[in-house]
């Protein structure tokens, strides 16, 4: 069987003061909508480069999203009966030829 499919991601960024940088992620799947939220904090002894409060805001949002994500594959695993028998293994959770 083919199939392609295209999934969205809308990463909304804003700064606040006090170099406070808050990320919302959202995935939109056509059938469903995960919502992740990220936050960054400027030390005070650090230099104020807006982008990398973005991009750590940003990435903790998607990180979220992903875990979310993960928890309903492994939901829907279990429903449809897949899996070990012998208990959890957690699985790899990226492309690899080795099997559990």
């Amino acid at each position: 069987m083919n199939r392609t499919l295209e999934w969205t991601v809308r990463v909304e960024l804003t700064e606040e003061e006090g170099g406070t940088t808050k990320a919302e992620a959202v995935l939109d799947t056509g059938t469903a909508r995960l919502t992740g939220q990220g936050i960054a904090r400027l030390s005070p002894r650090d230099p104020d480069v807006p982008t990398i409060g973005d991009e750590v805001a940003a990435s903790r949002a998607m990180h979220d999203v992903a875990g979310q994500l993960m928890s309903v594959a492994d939901r829907a695993i279990g429903e449809s009966g897949a899996g070990r028998t012998d208990g959890p293994v957690p699985p790899p959770y990226a492309w690899s030829d080795a099997t559990a």
